[in-house]
């Protein structure tokens, strides 16, 4: 893990709510470098709901090819939030396998 990305995530973890945004908008414009610890750490979070949703908007700020996985299946989610950022990383993405999946989703009512 790189310095910025572990400072990025000590401060969006910690209980101070400046502090949580300071790590998201510091990590924001670096997401891209960042993809494959994105993925990862949103695979391990499981507690924190807010950090859950940060993450998965930063995963579709990569527009990485390798988080087309986690964003179709959290188009399948049952959090509404996770579902819509989904949504917003694979328009991002704008690629013909992240447009299939949106398609899906819409044409079994998954999202509108």
């Amino acid at each position: 893990m790189t310095t910025r990305f572990q400072q990025a995530l000590r401060l969006m973890r910690s209980r101070d709510p400046q502090a949580r945004e300071d790590g998201f908008h510091f990590l924001l414009p670096h997401a891209a470098e960042h993809a494959d610890q994105l993925i990862d750490e949103f695979a391990r979070e499981r507690t924190d709901h807010g950090l859950r949703c940060w993450l998965l908007e930063l995963i579709g700020q990569a527009r990485s090819p390798k988080a087309l996985p986690v964003l179709a299946e959290q188009l399948r989610s049952n959090d509404e939030l996770l579902r819509s950022w989904a949504v917003r990383g694979l328009e991002q993405l704008a690629t013909k396998p992240a447009r299939y999946e949106l398609w899906k989703a819409r044409a079994n009512g998954l999202i509108d």
